[in-house]
């Protein structure tokens, strides 16, 4: 059978694009690249932007399109290259330049105590003299208020210079804000992602927030738009990847390192924290009880190249403090406040 351009457009007329509900050939996704050899048919589909999730069953679809519509025996399958239009560069003004280092400490799943390092690890610096910021990025579970005794805090507004800001709230040397000052604590915030984003936005360029050696940023759980959001947003100096032993949380952990990775967003790995990392009773401090298994970050770390800046044991007096309203790391009579100096003292020199 003969081929020619035109019968493979008039068969791709058949396939929608999922996000705009128009054809392929309407919506000007086809590249001018159509080549016919023989029985051979291939060409490309172009998308707005890269990863676009609709891009795997547009490709199916094609395929299929051009075994229906124009030969059943058509030599298609594998021919159809995926590309993306090139996104412009646009130079984005920082926001916070009198910040010095801005650090995003994340987990690639809830409960393995991200929140908990963030603070302390927020709080060990401020004791060690330097000027500290912490966003409790955290939107749909910000803990931050609670752990720091904050729940009642309403952030003002305050003219410098001719505009308004937010005044982050401060304690133990730390200025917070969070979300969580902005809503009831009993309340669900059901936000789509452009909503919790732009409001993260919003606390980071309408606040004030000063000179700062070290912003600390608790980002949500997982990979999601509010990553991407405050890397797009704010040149971060680096991130840390706090996980669990066990083997459900080091492959979520492998997930969000290989994130910031990701040549799309390209921030250091600063190193990995392995939380929980055992149990020892306080009248048995010698002992050591791997409850969720032995040195699954530590192996990780080696693995992935990346430093291993701390394993912190399962200790009462860390739940105890942060439901308390007062990290440990302010209690300087206890050594797990030492334990999160160390690691702020490794952050101070990476």
């Amino acid at each position: 059978m003969q081929y020619y351009p035109q019968l493979i457009l008039e068969a791709l007329a058949h396939v929608r694009y999922p996000g705009n509900g128009k054809d392929l050939v309407s919506a000007e996704m086809i590249d001018d690249d159509i080549r016919i050899d023989g029985a051979k048919i291939s060409f490309s589909i172009v998308f707005e932007k890269p990863n676009d999730p609709f891009a795997k069953s547009l490709v199916k679809a094609a395929e299929q399109a051009i075994l229906t519509y124009v030969d059943k025996n058509a030599d298609i399958k594998g021919n159809i290259t995926v590309k993306h239009k090139e996104q412009p560069k646009t130079q984005v003004e920082n926001p916070l330049p009198n910040v010095k280092n801005i650090i995003a400490v994340s987990s690639g799943k809830g409960g393995v105590g991200k929140s908990t390092v963030s603070a302390n690890l927020a709080v060990a610096l401020a004791r060690l003299g330097y000027r500290v910021g912490l966003l409790d990025a955290d939107v749909h579970g910000p803990s931050i208020p609670k752990m720091f005794g904050m729940e009642n805090a309403r952030p003002v507004l305050e003219n410098i210079e001719g505009k308004n800001y937010i005044m982050p709230e401060e304690k133990f040397g730390v200025k917070v804000l969070s979300i969580g000052f902005f809503v009831e604590p009993e309340s669900a915030v059901v936000w789509r992602g452009s909503m919790a984003s732009n409001a993260l936005k919003q606390l980071i360029t309408d606040a004030y927030w000063g000179e700062l050696d070290y912003f600390i940023l608790d980002l949500p759980p997982g990979t999601s738009d509010i990553h991407l959001t405050l890397v797009q947003t704010l040149k971060i100096s680096g991130a840390i990847v706090v996980s669990t032993p066990q083997a459900v949380a080091l492959a979520d952990a492998r997930k969000g390192i290989s994130m910031f990775r990701n040549d799309k967003i390209n921030v250091p790995v600063l190193g990995l924290v392995e939380n929980m990392a055992y149990f020892t009773p306080a009248e048995l401090p010698e002992n050591k009880y791997y409850i969720f298994g032995k040195d699954g970050g530590k192996r990780l770390a080696e693995e992935l190249n990346v430093p291993l800046l701390g394993q912190i044991p399962i200790v009462q007096s860390i739940c105890e403090s942060g439901d308390a309203g007062s990290p440990i790391a302010t209690n300087e009579d206890t050594i797990m406040a030492q334990v999160f100096l160390e690691l702020a003292e490794k952050v101070t020199k990476l």
